[in-house]
């Protein structure tokens, strides 16, 4: 007997980590990784969403900017950053529309048995 594959895991919770990256790279200018940290940060307080510390915040912020760069959303220049245009892809919002387009079209798909 086999066992059936499930589908992948989707998160659907907010990261909001990446949420302000794309906050803070929505307008275009380009950025060091300092002072881009610090706009995080900060939104990161206002949100009430910091844990883990800021050493470890500074960590997860980084992989992120640096996933962000390998899939074609920001541009990396030596230790500058700047967003390109697709951005608001990587957003939460975003990311959980699609998840939900992507259940209901499973669902509309789905024969009901008489």
């Amino acid at each position: 007997m086999t066992i059936p594959k499930r589908s992948a895991f989707i998160r659907r919770s907010v990261d909001h980590v990446t949420d302000e990256l794309v906050i803070a790279l929505a307008g275009g200018e380009i950025i060091e990784f300092k002072p881009l940290f610090s706009k995080v940060f900060e939104g990161l307080k206002r949100r009430n969403a910091v844990s883990g510390g800021e050493e470890m915040l500074r960590l997860r912020c980084y992989e992120k900017l640096l996933k962000l760069a390998s899939s074609g959303m920001v541009e990396k220049k030596d230790k500058s950053y700047r967003g390109l245009t697709g951005l608001e892809q990587a957003s939460s919002v975003f990311r959980l529309a699609r998840a939900e387009a992507s259940i209901a079209a499973r669902a509309a798909s789905v024969i009901v048995p008489n």
